[in-house]
């Protein structure tokens, strides 16, 4: 079976509201039609790669593309998890993870989109944490970055809120234009002194190395692995 080359189609993240975990087809195919619908007020521009700015059909092909994309370059050397985020059974928006070197540098760099639908209802929040618990607490993780631009308000208080410290400044071009991001930081020890929502995870243990650490004991106790 699939799922005894490729366990990663076993690993499910859950939250109160929420789950989290790669889709089958169909759904891959109903969270394209999430995003063709869109995922932020028009004339936004939260993205540096301006994907939203195509077509509803070319966003929808996007979302498609790239989750295939990243699924078959896939090594535990240079990953990136799109998980599928599960509202009431409905796909909602995709929460994603990605790293180089986990095993070694112990970092992840995450990234999100959720359905304009969907927005106002603190989904955003609680589908970071579930993501950060998957990092921290069952991978090991010693640091989540994340980046947002710095007019994107409402992601930078999902930051704060969850105890992201600034980490310096980049400038880059958009459409002819200087847009400044604003990079951020959340370390294990300051993820380990707040109180968070209950999640839990499964799955986890036969793809451990698919993320470039030993095995999900060791992962657990990272500081047998650092």
């Amino acid at each position: 079976m699939l799922i005894d080359i490729w366990p990663l189609r076993a690993l499910c993240v859950r939250s109160p509201r929420l789950e989290l975990r790669l889709p089958s087809d169909e759904e891959l195919a109903a969270v394209a039609e999430v995003a063709a619908r869109g995922v932020h007020a028009p004339g936004a521009r939260p993205f540096l790669t301006p994907w939203t700015d195509r077509p509803p059909v070319e966003r929808a092909r996007h979302v498609v593309q790239q989750h295939w994309s990243r699924l078959g370059s896939w090594s535990p050397e240079a990953w990136a998890l799109d998980l599928i985020v599960f509202f009431e059974g409905q796909p909602v928006g995709i929460q994603e993870m990605r790293a180089e070197n986990f095993g070694i540098r112990r970092e992840i760099v995450s990234g999100s989109w959720l359905g304009v639908d969907h927005q106002g209802q603190g989904l955003g929040t609680e589908m970071r944490v579930a993501l950060l618990h998957l990092a921290f607490v069952e991978l090991g993780a010693a640091f989540a970055r994340s980046t947002s631009f710095t007019d994107n308000h409402a992601s930078l208080a999902v930051s704060r809120k969850l105890g992201y410290e600034p980490d310096g400044l980049s400038r880059d071009v958009l459409d002819g234009r200087v847009v400044e991001s604003q990079y951020l930081r959340l370390s294990r020890q300051v993820w380990n002194s707040q109180k968070h929502l209950p999640v839990t995870v499964s799955g986890l243990a036969d793809c451990a190395a698919f993320f470039g650490i030993d095995d999900h004991a060791t992962a657990s106790d990272p500081a047998r692995a650092l």
